[in-house]
């Protein structure tokens, strides 16, 4: 990965971008919820990541709490729900090198594939950044193929009433996803933002299909690639943010799973460090030579018990502020199994706990986002939040 110094001297003038994007917040970070929140969102259009209200409400995936996710139909309840940002999506190529919105390459669970009798002899077994993994991948498929299959719910058991919505639409480009951010732009009167994902860029680079030059291709032919666009790109892999850093001068997040585990490109390049390196003040001093954000795991910021409830608050919030980066967490969804414990109600895999108390405790920790596959649930605990 190299050493500091490198990355330091590469990125200067990101840093200092880094520094003048978070003037505003990083003033008042100290101030309550409702105070940060006023700030934020009194910094107008156009100012890049100032201008979103904090905390910034993020639709995962769309509103996959209620429709198929990575879909058209999800990306836009998203924004009818509220959402400040649809995460639209996790990035993956075809065969033909288009990238397509899809959560993982292997799409048996989140299409109609498998109803093709003309794609069974696709079937295969991979082995996926270090997993076994049986299905039907995009990139042994054309984009023209793509497009004949279906979108559907992918975790039925929770979602069983989503299902209604399975075979409604088809896969997205990303290239249709920065069209349909600008229609919805015009239609809404306000400024649409994505949040897509690079998907397993090691893996893909490998087969000759590199994520990052073809995101890069497609901001800049859309005029998104500024510091300024409403496009923050995100990845697990720190190695694809640093690429996209020399690519585009786009706001750039390292997302971060748990402590324990570490980013397959460090496995493929022998880093020995795990999550858990990188959330050390040195280790966010690092990606804030890079990155202007941290897109953590729930349990990084408050860790669990053994039972499943919430234990203690973790400094990563503060320490990541010290060094000028934001937090967008990851997951707030409304179902009873995602909950921490203590906000379960009931015992049905799809029925709805205490989703409200968990945001609250949540935004309780000075995060300055969180993605959610509920926005509209997110937007009203905000309100709450801001004003309480």
């Amino acid at each position: 990965m190299g050493s500091q110094d490198e990355h330091t001297d590469g990125t200067g003038r990101r840093a200092l971008l880094g520094a003048a994007m978070f003037g505003a917040g990083g003033a008042v970070l100290g101030l309550s919820g409702s105070a940060r929140a006023a700030d934020a969102g009194s910094a107008g259009h156009g100012g890049g990541l100032k201008s979103l209200p904090v905390p910034t409400v993020i639709g995962h995936r769309g509103a996959s709490g209620y429709r198929p996710e990575h879909t058209f139909g999800s990306y836009q309840l998203a924004l009818d729900l509220g959402a400040d940002i649809v995460e639209a999506g996790d990035l993956v190529p075809t065969r033909d090198g288009h990238l397509v919105c899809r959560h993982e390459p292997e799409i048996g669970g989140t299409t109609n594939v498998a109803d093709h009798p003309e794609f069974a002899g696709r079937r295969t077994t991979k082995i996926l950044d270090g997993v076994t993994t049986t299905g039907w991948f995009t990139e042994d498929f054309t984009l023209a193929e793509l497009k004949t299959l279906r979108a559907i719910e992918r975790i039925p058991a929770n979602r069983p009433h989503n299902t209604l919505y399975n075979g409604r639409w088809d896969i997205p480009t990303f290239e249709e996803v920065l069209k349909w951010q600008d229609e919805q732009t015009r239609k809404r009167g306000k400024q649409v933002w994505i949040y897509p994902e690079t998907k397993h860029p090691t893996y893909f680079r490998g087969l000759g299909l590199g994520l990052e030059e073809r995101v890069a291709k497609l901001l800049r032919k859309h005029g998104k690639d500024r510091r300024n666009s409403p496009v923050i790109l995100q990845s697990f892999e720190p190695t694809s943010i640093q690429r996209l850093n020399k690519l585009v001068d786009n706001p750039l997040v390292v997302l971060l799973s748990a402590a324990n585990t570490r980013p397959w490109d460090f496995v493929e390049k022998g880093d020995p460090r795990t999550v858990a390196d990188l959330i050390t003040p040195k280790g966010l001093r690092e990606i804030a030579g890079y990155a202007q954000g941290i897109g953590p795991t729930l349990d990084l910021v408050i860790t669990k018990k053994a039972d499943g409830s919430l234990d203690k608050e973790t400094t990563l919030v503060a320490d990541a502020h010290k060094v000028g980066l934001v937090l967008h967490p990851y997951t707030m969804r409304n179902e009873n199994p995602f909950l921490p414990a203590e906000y379960r109600r009931g015992t049905d895999a799809d029925a709805y706990g205490d989703a409200f108390g968990a945001f609250k405790r949540y935004f309780a920790t000075g995060i300055d986002g969180v993605f959610t596959d509920n926005a509209d649930t997110g937007v009203l605990a905000r309100a709450d939040f801001v004003n309480g």
